[in-house]
């Protein structure tokens, strides 16, 4: 479990608990030992040590545990759940990721994967096209039309991610996208800015129940980030129909992504 802001903190010691309760081992890796999750008591053993791919490899190779719980450590416990998997540490000491599987991440991050999935399964997504140069960016944004939105791949939060109004902001922000992405990709797509924004919690097991935990509304429109927006919940100025409507989308997701465990799903 790695830590990573407040929400995820709290999130990784229920998950150290509650592996305590059902009298399964937990090795903790964490690089800030001024955490909740790091204090005695909570796991059972704790590492602090950089997050990195060798460094959590050397750990697995001495502790050989049965399992890895990526899901409860932010952007950065995905990356490295899917950076131990490509560079073969994982199938080398037969370690499983625990809830949801690797492919699922990847499908999650990759924004070209996502995309083709929601195609896939009938839900809309604007106009995009995934693009690894900035001539690429300058090409695709011409097809879509500016204003576009530049959102890099694997990166959570929208982290090196904005908005191009002019060429010369999406020179700026594609140059930034590209550097920030792990695997220098980025996707280019309409701006929906100004539109509403909905948001759905949802639940998932290993045996396919799904269950919508709220909808929210966001009073900010979409352009505002999720995490400065004021939410209330339910929301207030959808109908019923409106309101099922997404809710069977949430559902239809979640399951196409094959997600165990929490999801929060966002529609413009």
């Amino acid at each position: 479990v790695i830590g990573q802001a407040a929400e995820f903190d709290y999130a990784g010691t229920q998950a150290c608990k509650a592996m305590r309760e059902e009298g399964v081992t937990s090795v903790l890796v964490n690089s800030n030992p001024a955490t909740i999750m790091t204090d005695e008591g909570i796991a059972d053993i704790v590492y602090i040590e950089p997050l990195t791919v060798e460094m959590i490899g050397r750990i697995i190779e001495r502790e050989r545990p049965d399992g890895l719980l990526p899901t409860l450590g932010g952007q950065t416990g995905l990356n490295l759940a899917v950076d131990l998997a490509d560079a073969g540490v994982l199938n080398k000491y037969n370690v499983r990721s625990l809830g949801t599987p690797i492919q699922t991440i990847r499908n999650g991050e990759d924004r070209e994967l996502f995309k083709q999935m929601m195609i896939n399964i009938g839900e809309p997504v604007p106009p995009s096209a995934t693009v690894n140069t900035l001539e690429q960016a300058r090409e695709a944004s011409k097809e879509i039309g500016l204003p576009v939105v530049i959102r890099p791949a694997y990166t959570l939060g929208g982290t090196g991610g904005g908005f191009a109004t002019t060429w010369e902001e999406l020179d700026k922000a594609a140059t930034l996208g590209l550097a920030t992405s792990p695997i220098h990709q980025v996707l280019i797509e309409e701006s929906v800015a100004g539109w509403k924004e909905i948001e759905y919690e949802v639940m998932r097991d290993g045996a396919d129940n799904c269950i919508v935990v709220c909808n929210m509304e966001n009073i900010d429109p979409m352009g505002v980030h999720t995490g400065d927006s004021i939410v209330v919940a339910p929301s207030q100025t959808m109908t019923n129909k409106e309101h099922q409507m997404l809710r069977t989308a949430s559902l239809k997701i979640i399951r196409a992504l094959g997600v165990e465990g929490g999801c929060n799903i966002q529609f413009a």
